[in-house]
């Protein structure tokens, strides 16, 4: 049997001789697109297929880009607020309301200097962390600005901002804005936002990219399905839940079957409506699902804040290949405007290449550590092809469910 394990190796000519009908097809779809201020897609690449399994609209770890990429946001920043709120000068920055992680807050410091660099004055606050002066980031204290709530919105020591640019992923609801205006939209928060509606609207996309270069598009996306309603937690419906688990499983057999991939295919239980890596699950069975211990379960029903779990995404696991040293990384790429401008890799040496890797063990690795040994250009052989080709889709489908709120 023919191994197809390194197919994106296989397949790399044909995206390389096909850049330029890429550029005039996204080109083309952004033109129908609102483009969003700023998001970050987290990529698997296992060799045999490349895809996006993460989209953030409210990115954190803008920290973790090296100084040369962070330079290059400017332009883009300072693009996108000229054309979409041209006559905005002072920018409200609402952060997380989290004064105990350095890093997080190192992460709005560098988004405020971007902001600051590209033209607009930036304040930093929101009506949560009213009673707070500071918090403490990696390079020092981040002053906060007091924010109250007036009739028309909120005001920033006693002014009203222009424009509200969020770093909150609004899982608590939409923040008092009244007028003024918010970006990203507020209705890209994780209190009505889905997974499952951006992997849907994205899909179409995959599709024909694949098909201009004549590839079957399961290489550039995963399988997935919805289990709503809480379902896991009706025992009539969890056996049910558990065959279509089995079902999908087999599918994914024939087809790793079919390409020669030495691997056992696994799905990935995930909340729908949620971010920091609350809510996941990695099976390999129906029966695991039937058999849930109560810590796990818990765990698995627990959201962001306390915040109840109703609605799971099953989804495909995609394995990494990308290794540095002992490390097993991932790609994370950043964007402004909708083009990918800057990238750093996830790396962990505690977990597996299936496994989900953000968790405290994680260190971030950027380009140009990596292009220090042979490994790490192994890792990057795809930077600029693959990645940023997924990338650039997620982003796309990121603007697709942008307009399908403003309609």
């Amino acid at each position: 049997m023919y191994d197809k394990s390194n197919l994106l190796n296989e397949l790399r000519p044909r995206l390389e001789a096909n850049r330029e009908m890429l550029a005039e097809w996204f080109e083309h779809k952004r033109a129908q697109y609102p483009a969003p201020l700023y998001g970050s897609v987290d990529i698997r690449d296992s060799g045999w297929k490349v895809a996006a399994v993460d989209i953030n609209a409210f990115p954190a770890g803008f920290n973790n880009i090296e100084e040369d990429d962070l330079q290059r946001l400017v332009g883009p920043i300072r693009h996108w607020l000229d054309n979409e709120y041209p006559g905005s000068q002072l920018v409200l920055l609402w952060p997380e309301s989290n004064t105990r992680n350095p890093g997080y807050a190192e992460n709005i410091l560098v988004i405020k200097k971007l902001i600051q660099s590209a033209g607009r004055e930036c304040r930093v606050g929101s009506v949560e962390l009213a009673d707070f002066a500071e918090i403490e980031a990696l390079s020092g204290p981040l002053p906060l600005s007091p924010v109250t709530i007036c009739p028309d919105g909120v005001l920033v020591n006693g002014q009203r901002p222009d424009l509200i640019i969020t770093n909150n992923d609004l899982t608590a609801g939409k923040i008092p804005s009244g007028k003024i205006p918010v970006a990203p939209p507020q209705g890209l928060g994780w209190f009505q936002r889905k997974k499952s509606n951006h992997f849907r609207v994205v899909q179409p996309f995959i599709d024909e990219v694949a098909e201009l270069l004549e590839i079957d598009p399961w290489v550039l996306g995963t399988h997935w399905f919805v289990s709503g309603n809480k379902c896991l937690e009706q025992e009539t419906c969890r056996q049910a839940l558990a065959k279509d688990v089995d079902d999908c499983l087999d599918m994914l057999r024939d087809k790793y079957r079919s390409l020669g991939i030495d691997s056992k295919p696994k799905l990935f239980v995930k909340n729908d409506s949620g971010t920091y890596g609350l809510g996941i699950l990695e099976i390999s069975s129906g029966d695991e699902l039937l058999n849930l211990s109560k810590r796990k379960m818990n765990k698995l029903t627990y959201g962001k804040g306390g915040a109840e779990v109703i609605d799971f995404l099953i989804q495909e696991g995609v394995p990494t290949r990308l290794k540095w040293g002992d490390y097993v990384i991932e790609p994370c790429m950043y964007s402004v405007g909708g083009d990918v401008d800057a990238w750093f890799y996830r790396a962990n040496n505690k977990k597996g290449d299936l496994a989900n890797l953000n968790t405290p063990s994680t260190r971030f690795i950027t380009p140009s550590k990596l292009e220090m040994d042979e490994g790490g250009k192994e890792a990057l052989l795809h930077a600029s092809g693959w990645h940023t080709l997924v990338a650039e889709l997620a982003l796309l489908g990121l603007s697709a469910e942008y307009a399908e709120l403003e309609n």
